[in-house]
C-alpha cells in the first residue's frame, strides 16, 4: 500500500481529487434572501425574507454541486407591517396561494476553484423560469465555534417581476427585481 501511495504522490495525483461530495444545511440565522427595485425611480427599496432555508451539496474536487433554496414568501420584511401586507397580495406575492419561492440548481460553474455561478429554476407564483446567480463570493472552513466544516456564499441575480405574474404598477415601480442570497451552512 505505501508504494501504491508513493506512486500516486510521485505522479502528481491528487488525494483529494477523490473526496465525496459533501451536504450541507443552511444556518437559518444566517442565511437571508433579499430583493431590491426602484420605487417610482425615487429610491431602491431593499426588502429581505426572514424565513430562508437551503440544502447544499458540494463535490469542490469534482467541481460539482447542487442547490435547493425554499422561502417563506410570509417571511418577508419591508420594515412596514402594512406594507408586508401589501407584498402578500394577489398583486405581488399572493402568498395565500403560493406560500413559497423556490430555487433548485442544475449545475454549478466554476472558474478555476471558485465556484462563479450556478444555473437553476426559480419558481414564483408557480411559475418557473431559469436563473442563472452569480455568485461574488464564496468560502468554506472549520466553523470556530461549532468546530465543524462550513460553507458560505453570497449570490446575486436580476428577474424582471412581470415574468413570475408579479407585475402591477411596472414600469413605475421597477420590473428588475435584484435578488440577493446571503446563505451559510454547516456540513451534516
Amino acid at each position: 500500500m505505501k508504494k501504491i501511495l508513493a506512486l500516486l504522490i510521485a505522479a502528481g495525483v491528487s488525494l483529494s481529487a477523490a473526496a465525496a461530495p459533501e451536504a450541507f444545511t443552511s444556518d437559518v440565522n444566517h442565511t437571508f434572501a433579499r430583493f431590491e427595485y426602484s420605487h417610482f425611480g425615487y429610491s431602491t427599496q431593499q426588502s429581505r425574507f426572514n424565513a430562508t432555508s437551503a440544502k447544499i451539496v458540494l463535490d469542490r474536487a469534482a467541481k460539482t454541486g447542487s442547490v435547493e433554496a425554499v422561502i417563506d414568501t410570509k417571511s418577508v420584511d419591508t420594515g412596514s407591517k402594512l406594507f408586508d401586507s401589501h407584498i402578500q397580495g394577489e398583486d405581488f406575492l399572493d402568498t395565500a396561494k403560493f406560500p413559497t419561492i423556490t430555487y433548485k440548481s442544475t449545475k454549478f460553474n466554476f472558474n478555476g476553484d471558485k465556484l462563479a455561478t450556478i444555473d437553476g429554476n426559480l419558481t414564483i407564483k408557480g411559475i418557473t423560469k431559469p436563473v442563472t446567480l452569480t455568485v461574488t463570493h464564496m468560502q468554506c472552513m472549520d466553523h470556530p465555534m461549532m468546530k465543524k466544516l462550513a460553507c458560505g456564499a453570497n449570490a446575486t441575480a436580476t428577474i424582471k417581476r412581470t415574468e413570475f405574474n408579479a407585475g402591477k404598477y411596472a414600469p413605475y415601480v421597477g420590473d428588475d427585481v435584484t435578488l440577493s442570497f446571503a446563505v451559510e451552512a454547516i456540513k451534516d
